[in-house]
């Protein structure tokens, strides 16, 4: 077997995203809509779902981490939705931050957070390129 077929990139497994406080962190979620799947304070853990798929958002304890804003250059990991703009609104309602105001990116439009440990989280739309989103359109 050739390097090059020696695996596949399949998709995405979960992303990982260090907290300082767990139970912070999960509240901080659950208001900005990310539903738990199951949180193992035990083991410093919760699991937030992402859509219909089994791999999702986990949260992980690290208590050396303090609170942080987002530089520019943090990773970002982008989730889509139906409507950014929506998106923010809810968000907005929840008492959620947003970074700045939805932007308009190439395939629609992008609304970001921030949770208080600077990990960055996008929400973002296809309403301009419906045909490479999951989501329908109405």
């Amino acid at each position: 077997m050739s390097d090059e077929e020696s695996y596949e990139l399949l998709g995405f497994d979960n992303v990982l995203l260090p907290v300082g406080d767990l139970g912070e962190a999960v509240a901080f979620y659950e208001r900005a809509g990310f539903p738990v799947v199951f949180r193992l304070d035990e083991a410093g853990i919760a699991l937030l779902r992402v859509g219909k798929e089994t791999p999702g958002l986990l949260l992980q304890l690290d208590g050396e981490l303090g609170r942080r804003t987002p530089p520019w250059a943090s990773p970002r990991v982008w989730l889509e939705v139906r409507d950014a703009r929506a998106a923010a609104d809810a968000l907005a309602a929840a008492g959620v931050a947003t970074l700045d105001a939805p932007f308009p990116v190439a395939t629609g439009w992008t609304v970001e957070l921030a949770d208080p440990w600077g990990n960055v989280i996008g929400l973002t739309d296809y309403g301009k390129r419906p045909e490479l989103g999951r989501a329908p359109q109405a």
